[in-house]
């Protein structure tokens, strides 16, 4: 429906004078850096410390298999009711609301981990999967012509939030005496620093296109009924499903192969690091080229070859075996990206293909970290597990290479719209 905002409210700073309009760059450069920090830490601080949580909260392997899993659903839930909430609040307050959302549920689930552990985490990954679709969509829309170097900001904070979530938490843990709920609710800080970051922004009420002449829902197109979309899907759905398994349980099976607590959340950070650096470096590359099906062969081998070293392999080599396994993880991510972008010939089929592949491609990759936590569980080993994984990498190359061929969906015109 068209909007009745106040007319008070800015929809972005434009004829502000040189020096408030410096110093909202600067709160929104800030605010942007911050919250991007906070949309995996509290995620990859989890893994780590699985042992730690089975043994001092008295989880089963079915629950631990249960909270891995836990963000991912939420991510697929969630990401849809982001669109609508901000044509209905601005994007810059649900944001903000977000936040909230992720401070409250982050400790919740420290100050009472026996009880809202999974309810806490759900909560902070709802938040998550909002900011997920709204930041980059707001950078677009506040700062066009600066978009390129502020989603360069963004993908580096978000990088060094993952990163560090993954190789302070046992650390952490140690320092606080093998306090759960310190380790579990220390990631509140940041949630609340962001907060504080972000409340410049309130002032602004930012809003998708056309939804002043655009009534309801925003217009979409029936995506899946085309081969390709369901192709692309299954890309980024089953390279979702190695990463997710990967980060939740490549800790715990160092672990268990005699690794220490803090050299195997060492470990897990090396991942991070590497896919940080390939997802950045790999839509360069995929631009340049028509056909991207050489480069899904590369990224899913890579990521193989990683995976099956890392689970397999001697320990001594674990460092470089993991990083392999990060680049590979990390091109692919990049590529499942890129496609869905490159794959859609105007703006509304990219919104559609982009809501599609994200929603059930999430839901796809929630079975990973359930289904290897539960296999483990019932064989009492990793082989069965891992071994899965490694099929499933197979999946990913075949639906990598259907959807890498240089073909495009119709456009919105051509196709049915909703």
């Amino acid at each position: 429906m068209p909007e009745s905002a106040a007319p008070h409210v800015p929809p972005a700073p434009a004829a502000a004078g040189l020096g408030q309009r410096r110093w909202t760059t600067v709160a929104f450069v800030a605010g942007i850096i911050v919250l991007a920090f906070n949309l995996r830490a509290a995620i990859t601080s989890l893994p780590p410390l699985f042992p730690e949580l089975s043994a001092a909260l008295h989880l089963s392997s079915a629950a631990l298999a249960l909270l891995a899993a836990t963000p991912v659903v939420c991510f697929a839930l969630f990401s849809g009711v982001a669109a609508p909430l901000s044509r209905r609040f601005g994007e810059e307050r649900v944001l903000l609301a977000a936040l909230a959302l992720l401070a409250v549920g982050l400790l919740l689930r420290g100050a009472v981990p026996g009880l809202l552990l999974i309810p806490g985490t759900a909560l902070a990954a709802a938040a998550i999967a909002l900011m997920n679709v709204l930041l980059p969509s707001l950078v677009k829309r506040r700062q066009p012509a600066q978009a390129g170097w502020l989603i360069g900001i963004y993908l580096l904070s978000l990088s060094a939030g993952t990163i560090l979530g993954a190789l302070v938490a046992v650390p952490l843990f140690q320092v606080s005496g093998g306090s759960v709920r310190l380790a579990l609710g220390v990631w509140a800080a940041p949630a609340l620093a962001a907060m504080l970051a972000w409340l410049p922004q309130w002032r602004f009420r930012t809003v998708p296109d056309g939804t002043a002449t655009q009534p309801g829902p925003a217009r979409l197109v029936k995506v899946w009924r085309y081969r390709l979309a369901w192709q692309v899907m299954t890309f980024m759905g089953l390279q979702s499903l190695t990463y997710y398994a990967s980060a939740s349980w490549l800790p715990t099976l160092f672990r268990d192969r005699g690794t220490s607590a803090v050299h195997a959340g060492t470990l897990a950070a090396l991942m991070q690091l590497g896919g940080a650096g390939s997802a950045l470096l790999i839509p360069v590359l995929a631009h340049r080229v028509r056909d991207q099906r050489w480069l899904v062969t590369l990224a899913v081998i890579v990521s193989a070859a990683g995976f099956a070293g890392s689970a397999f392999a001697p320990l001594s080599g674990a460092a470089a075996w993991i990083l392999l396994l990060g680049l590979g993880q990390g091109a692919a991510l990049g590529l499942a990206v890129y496609l869905t972008m490159v794959r859609a010939p105007d703006p509304v089929v990219a919104a559609s293909l982009s809501a599609f592949t994200q929603g059930a491609g999430y839901l796809l990759a929630a079975a990973g970290p359930l289904a290897v936590g539960l296999l483990h569980t019932a064989t009492g080993a990793w082989t069965v597990p891992a071994a899965l994984v490694l099929a499933v990498f197979g999946g990913e190359l075949a639906a990598g290479l259907m959807a890498g061929r240089a073909r495009t969906l119709p456009a919105a015109e051509a196709g049915a719209a909703s």
